[in-house]
């Protein structure tokens, strides 16, 4: 398990699609605000907490597609699931392999876009923490998607259509977490609720991966 965990790191920081590219398109869609709403500062500290949520949600989609196909078009998921090692076992290591590339990346450079948005200086803490929190149930959600259209042509939009909805609960906790504290109000609810789907995220998704990936075995 460990050996594939560090396998799929290496791959994605050798591509850049798991990496470089997802970084690149978060700071584009940030950039792309002021220019869409204008550069009233006011504007962009109000809106600056789901901008950035909805920009790790969007960046997590470009690699998602990747968690499994790739092993799947050359055989390797096939022999990965002929052994020993449980599926739920890949499964989980490839959901944590994909957040180390994806979700620790985007949340170590969201105070900076942070502070491109004028964001309120007391939401930095939160906004860090609830995409610390938030940001691995993406991960495993998305996994689970990519398990159930592994092998689809043009799995892609399907993917996407699958996994936006299942986002939406982490989206708003993740989100009302940063907006609470950047207007004096308690955040720890909204970030208890976030940290309550990541673990039910973490534990429930790697055996719903599971079973999608026997059945597109078979």
């Amino acid at each position: 398990m460990k050996s594939l965990f560090l396998r799929d790191i290496k791959l994605a920081f050798r591509s850049g699609g798991g990496f470089g590219l997802t970084l690149a398109f978060f700071l584009i869609v940030i950039l792309f605000v002021p220019l869409g709403v204008g550069a009233d500062s006011a504007i962009l500290a109000r809106i600056a907490p789901g901008i950035l949520w909805i920009g790790a949600i969007l960046s997590c989609l470009l690699s998602l597609d990747r968690i499994f196909q790739l092993d799947f078009e050359d055989g390797t998921l096939e022999a990965l699931a002929t052994s020993p090692l449980p599926l739920e076992s890949i499964a989980a290591s490839k959901a944590a392999a994909h957040w180390i590339t994806t979700g620790l990346p985007l949340t170590l450079i969201a105070p900076l876009l942070a502070y491109l948005l004028q964001m309120p200086s007391s939401g930095y803490i939160w906004l860090i923490a609830s995409l610390l929190i938030g940001t691995p149930a993406l991960s495993f959600i998305g996994t689970f998607a990519a398990a159930v259209t592994v092998g689809v042509k043009r799995g892609g939009l399907l993917l996407s259509l699958l996994v936006l909805p299942l986002y939406i609960p982490t989206l708003v906790f993740g989100a009302q977490t940063v907006i609470r504290a950047t207007v004096s109000l308690d955040p720890m609810p909204a970030l208890l609720l976030t940290t309550g789907i990541s673990l039910f995220s973490i534990a429930l998704m790697p055996f719903a991966c599971a079973m999608a990936l026997k059945v597109n075995l078979k």
